[in-house]
């Protein structure tokens, strides 16, 4: 990523603040959240000020977060002490231009509202057997093209190698649960 871009999100973090102290599911995750496990690990890609992160925690997951802005892994960070789950909390600065940071294979890869078809396969392969990828992303479904906007059915094509379990596009979201399959 680029300087100004990473100074972009930085930004924008900063004026953001501390996330609440509630730990909530995301929104597009809301009625999904049975397919999320509750013991083991997560990996959650761009993961912003933590709050994803803190509920997989608060849930009994052990968590590592990792996003390019050094703003936000801060704010996870004291978000993760705020909620008590800082034990089950890692966050890293990472810039996801250079690909998954290196790691033990896991239960739940979770990436929300944040899209890098480069990364797909570092994904799949990420996940222990029998694991669960939860993605949410901007989509052109309902809204129209753009740029950071994932076309019709990129999300079940990229994914396809896994057991889809949910996937929807609808006003300008697209959302994917799938399972990696079992050795």
């Amino acid at each position: 990523m680029s300087e100004a871009d990473r100074q972009h999100w930085d930004r924008r973090y900063e004026q953001a603040g501390l996330a609440p102290p509630e730990a909530v599911q995301p929104p597009l995750f809301s009625d999904l959240v049975d397919y999320f496990p509750t013991a083991g690990t997560a990996l959650e890609i761009a993961c912003g000020r933590g709050r994803m992160a803190v509920w997989l925690a608060s849930r009994g997951l052990h968590v590592w977060g990792v996003d390019v802005s050094p703003v936000a892994v801060t704010l996870a960070r004291d978000h993760a002490k705020q909620c008590h789950v800082a034990d089950r909390c890692r966050f890293d600065v990472h810039d996801l231009d250079d690909g998954l940071p290196k790691g033990d294979h896991v239960d739940l890869v979770v990436c929300y509202m944040f899209r890098d078809p480069d990364i797909d396969t570092a994904i799949m392969e990420r996940l222990k057997p029998g694991g669960t990828l939860a993605m949410a992303c901007l989509s052109e479904v309902g809204f129209g093209p753009g740029r950071f906007r994932a076309k019709p059915g990129a999300l079940t094509d990229a994914f396809a190698a896994l057991n889809i379990l949910e996937a929807r596009e609808a006003d300008g979201n697209a959302v994917l649960v799938a399972r990696s399959k079992r050795r």
